[in-house]
């Protein structure tokens, strides 16, 4: 094992309106279009099904249960038996999401809850929602001379070719379905990918997004938003018949860009991507004053929110893989648009990531994207995608007129988001020894495993079994997105138990490993299926705030303060996974003050952790990585010696 220790509107719906082919976007002349377009499954995916009330309560129960004292759980049970009583909210609420499921128009009954959940968060985004890949170091092509601007704009510029040939082929509707063991999945994220960019409100956050009731099918634009030295220029990287600029003209303009920015950085106080780190509330009052100030900001903020994506050439090194994990993930908002769904990070020695703004994208799109990126070289994606000379692309800065009340506040958030981010701890494992083909051999889950070794590290880390999440990807329905999964069952407790038990003898541990490793596999079954109980019993607290009153359901239920809700939803370790090839490491911010973050990518060969968490309780994070290393050796030896799962 290595480790690194250091250093987490325009439309009110995250979602498209048209989720039918696009009637404007003429198939790419430079590949046969598939015999399935990319959203011809859409309206044939099967509904998500809305669970039975009942039902959920009993799964709420059952899931809670192992968390909670035996006090707890009687007042647990007395809240849900009063929402579920025949005078009580619980039916009202249901009855009016059934209401809203059968409407016209409606894809799913989470249509709404979607919105609520990420648009409606008040606090930052940056850190706390956004989250990062690392890819994999690009292969080096044959010896050539050296591009303008090094390798920095070598490999930028091959990101963004490698990005124009997805999205004239997305345009086109060329790239076929995604399948997932044979299943079809949605794709109506995908139209996230380009132009599409948060823009901040009081109550609620909006997003300004192609395929809408504003902008029907794909976005024009032509050009992204370029980041370098705290200044933001824009660079034109389609031609005016739509067609890509060269690599060698992408890579010119890119270092166009870096001689104009100069050697040095801006200072702080004009960097306004820094607004864009506040709590969303505030950012929504700065934004609205950046518009009263001068006509000229609303322009400048036309072409960010317009713009395909945000290319960020960051001017120093990391010195290790967690410092570029940590850049990546929370790097100064003066070379960052954080409300951008989409912003590649390049540094000077070529080194490349992602950062990914949550509300519209989850990481299942966003890895079949980045897959797609480093598929092949970028001068046979750039071929394919139907580059041609235009000449060196237009660059010009995007500049924003500020009083000293505005470069007031600019600094003021710089500052507060350089605080925040030092507040975060974070820590990158690898180990090769504990890889998806290794679980395989042993005839259990690669999920699981990892998953009960989490657990295993977690109690003997901290004392503790605690709350535990993680997400699952549900987008074999139509418009599906993921599921809330909560880790810890009754086998689990039982497994950790009898792991620290030394009367227990190898047989009984190991049956107890594999008992709660069949009993992840059950769970995150019925999360695929649609039986979870967290989304919905949250989407029917949602409809109270929202239509409370109207339904007879003035107030909010017991059942939201019982001890079962917060003890299960006041997460120890928050986790998810991205498995791929093309994906160094994965990460995103602790969500509670307790909590670690555990980002993984499970690849067949080795496993690869970012783990993040606040300061004050760093320690138990770094106890936790090091009872992580014993736990994996333990639970693999302990399999070793009867591998046939008997």
């Amino acid at each position: 094992m290595t480790v690194q220790t250091g250093r987490e509107a325009a439309t009110t719906a995250a979602a498209p309106t048209n989720a039918g082919p696009s009637t404007n976007a003429a198939p790419s002349t430079t590949e046969t279009v598939p015999a399935v377009r990319t959203f011809d499954n859409e309206e044939s995916l099967p509904r998500v099904p809305l669970p039975d009330l009942a039902d959920s309560c009993a799964r709420f129960l059952d899931w809670c249960a192992p968390l909670l004292t035996t006090e707890q759980l009687a007042a647990t049970e007395a809240a849900v038996n009063d929402f579920l009583a025949p005078d009580g909210p619980g039916r009202p609420l249901h009855a009016e999401l059934a209401r809203f499921n059968a409407s016209d128009g409606v894809h799913s009954w989470l249509d709404e809850f979607w919105p609520a959940r990420y648009l409606g968060r008040r606090d930052r985004i940056a850190l706390n929602a956004n989250f990062f890949f690392l890819f994999r170091d690009a292969v080096p092509p044959p010896a050539t001379p050296t591009p303008p601007g090094g390798p920095q704009a070598e490999r930028a510029a091959g990101l963004i070719a490698a990005a124009l040939d997805y999205k004239i082929r997305l345009d086109a509707e060329s790239i076929p379905p995604l399948l997932r063991r044979g299943q079809p999945q949605s794709m109506v994220q995908n139209r996230f990918l380009f132009s599409t960019t948060r823009i901040p409100g009081q109550g609620q956050d909006t997003v300004r997004v192609p395929y809408s009731a504003a902008w029907p099918g794909p976005w024009d634009a032509r050009h992204v938003v370029v980041f370098r030295h705290g200044q933001m220029f824009r660079m034109d990287v389609l031609g005016p018949d739509g067609t890509p600029h060269t690599l060698p003209e992408l890579a010119a303009g890119l270092a166009a860009v870096l001689a104009a920015a100069g050697p040095a950085p801006a200072p702080d106080d004009v960097a306004v991507g820094h607004l864009t780190t506040k709590a969303r509330a505030a950012w929504a009052e700065s934004r609205a004053e950046l518009l009263a100030h001068d006509p000229a900001n609303a322009a400048a903020l036309d072409e960010i929110e317009r713009a395909l994506f945000c290319v960020c050439l960051d001017h120093v090194v990391p010195p290790d893989t967690l410092a570029t994990c940590d850049q990546l993930l929370y790097g100064s908002a003066a070379g960052r648009w954080y409300d951008k769904s989409v912003s590649f990070v390049v540094f000077p020695n070529g080194r490349a990531g992602i950062n990914i703004e949550h509300c519209g994208l989850d990481g299942t799109t966003v890895l079949s994207f980045v897959d797609e990126l480093l598929a092949a070289p970028p001068a046979e994606l750039s071929a394919r995608s139907g580059a041609r000379a235009h000449g060196r692309p237009a660059v010009r800065p995007v500049s924003f007129v500020l009083d000293a009340t505005l470069r007031a506040d600019v600094q003021a958030a710089a500052e507060s988001f350089a605080e925040f981010g030092e507040e975060t701890v974070a820590v990158t494992l690898s180990f090769p020894e504990h890889g998806a083909d290794r679980s395989k051999t042993l005839r259990i889950s690669p999920d699981a495993l990892v998953q009960l070794a989490y657990q295993l590290a977690h109690y003997r880390a901290r004392g503790r079994t605690g709350a535990t999440y993680e997400s699952i990807a549900t987008r074999q329905w139509r418009y599906g997105r993921t599921e809330a999964m909560r880790v810890v069952t009754p086998e689990v407790l039982t497994f950790v138990a009898t792991m620290d038990d030394p009367a227990a003898d190898p047989a009984t541990r190991r049956a107890a490993l594999r008992a709660a490793a069949d009993a992840h596999v059950r769970r995150a079954g019925e999360c695929q299926r649609g039986d979870a109980p967290e989304q919905h019993l949250w989407e029917l607290a949602f409809i109270q705030r929202r239509r409370g009153a109207e339904l007879g359901v003035p107030t909010a239920s017991p059942l939201y303060e019982s001890p079962g809700w917060l003890v299960m939803r006041d997460d120890y370790l928050s986790t998810s996974s991205a498995p791929s090839a093309n994906i160094e490491h994965f990460g995103f911010g602790s969500t509670s003050g307790k909590c670690i973050g555990i980002a993984y990518v499970l690849l067949p060969d080795r496993l690869n952790i970012y783990l993040s968490t606040p300061r004050p309780v760093a320690a138990g994070m770094h106890a936790f990585a090091d009872r992580l290393r014993d736990a994996l050796g333990e639970l693999d030896d302990l399999l070793t010696l009867d591998p046939t799962g008997s």
